[in-house]
């Protein structure tokens, strides 16, 4: 499918929606569907660099803001009626995109082992950090505006989980019920937490990205992949309706293919 504002701007929304559901990352989808290295690029250097991306930008975050304000209490409802179905689909849409990451380079050893050998890594590394016992958390603006640093962490570090760190500190079900209500107090402190954080990392990323390219693009393909496995293993009643599931995996899966061709 070609890219246009219209598909830029649904690539948006399921990166703003996607990004709320538990275990997945939100750099992880931006790196999905192409825009994490643009995304990147402008926020190392906004002044001079917006025009360059103004065209694929500017649809994404309406998009964005679609899928994270807009979608959240439709999330929030699918997630309460069809939580495996719905993480199955993402977790396609993800897997989906790992193969137009990686075209141009050789499908050797050379490309895989790499690859094989981040995505072990990092499931072991998911399984460790979901063992830690967490405390919960009284929310406040200040507690508001520290989740939005770890989701916009989460954003410039494809693979870590936002969502899963503010579970484990109590901290998510306030926050998604917030946004859902579209309540100020909870968003506002959470937009310049995740803006701070964004403007403060992305120059380190985006250099990493010029110079580093090859290594960085499997890097980030084993997190991809390990984070997919992760969220699957912790998902409760996959086995259940096997075929169901199976068949959603596939839809995700060729709708990243068709939005990344």
């Amino acid at each position: 499918m070609k890219d246009n504002s219209i598909v830029t701007v649904i690539k948006g929304m399921i990166v703003g929606t996607g990004a709320i559901l538990p275990g997945v990352s939100g750099g992880v989808l931006c790196m999905a569907f192409g825009i994490y290295e643009p995304l990147m690029d402008v926020l190392s250097d906004p002044l001079h660099k917006y025009k360059k991306h103004l065209k694929l930008l500017v649809p994404f975050l309406i998009g964005w803001l679609a899928g994270f304000l807009l979608l959240a209490k439709l999330l929030e409802i699918l997630l309460l009626q069809y939580e495996t179905a719905v993480i199955v689909f993402f977790a396609g849409a993800i897997i989906g995109t790992v193969p137009g990451m990686l075209k141009g380079m050789n499908k050797d050893l050379k490309t895989f082992l790499p690859v094989f050998l981040w995505t072990i890594f990092f499931l072991f590394l998911f399984r460790f950090m979901d063992g830690a016992q967490g405390k919960e958390i009284e929310a406040n603006t200040f507690w508001y505006i520290f989740s939005g640093a770890v989701w916009g962490l989460s954003m410039i570090v494809p693979g870590l989980s936002s969502s899963s760190l503010l579970i484990m500190m109590g901290l998510y079900q306030k926050i998604t019920s917030g946004i859902a209500r579209i309540d100020l107090f909870v968003i506002l402190p959470l937009l310049l937490g995740l803006l701070l954080t964004v403007l403060t990392l992305s120059k380190l990323m985006h250099h990493l990205f010029e110079t580093r390219r090859r290594s960085m693009l499997l890097f980030v393909s084993g997190i991809m992949i390990a984070s997919c496995v992760d969220i699957l293993m912790k998902t409760e009643g996959l086995a259940q309706n096997v075929p169901l599931h199976i068949l959603l995996f596939v839809i995700g899966y060729i709708i990243a293919v068709k939005l990344d061709e």
